[in-house]
């Protein structure tokens, strides 16, 4: 599923009285506010659904696929998402 699937289905669930101008705003709305969350309090988590996390990665050693020459790689900040329950057990 893409976003315009995403907001196709968010405007059947919330039904005919609901445009997808909308339903676009509502899910834009629902990403940002979770973009907000993570730089702000670097965790977000949703009940039900799963956690968004901010974590480090070390700097590491790594191969240039094309020369095999042996490469630096920076340390970086990368989100991780950890399913909940209710949604491994949904799968």
């Amino acid at each position: 599923m893409n976003k315009v699937e995403l907001i196709a289905a968010v405007q059947k669930a919330l039904g005919a009285d609901i445009s997808k101008a909308e339903a676009e705003r509502a899910v834009t709305a629902v990403i940002d506010s979770i973009k907000l969350g993570i730089k702000k309090t670097k965790v977000v988590q949703l009940i039900g659904f799963g956690t968004f996390k901010v974590t480090t990665r070390k700097a590491r050693t790594g191969v240039n696929p094309k020369t095999g020459q042996k490469i630096k790689i920076k340390a970086s900040k990368v989100v991780k998402f950890q399913a909940g329950k209710a949604l491994k057990e949904s799968v």
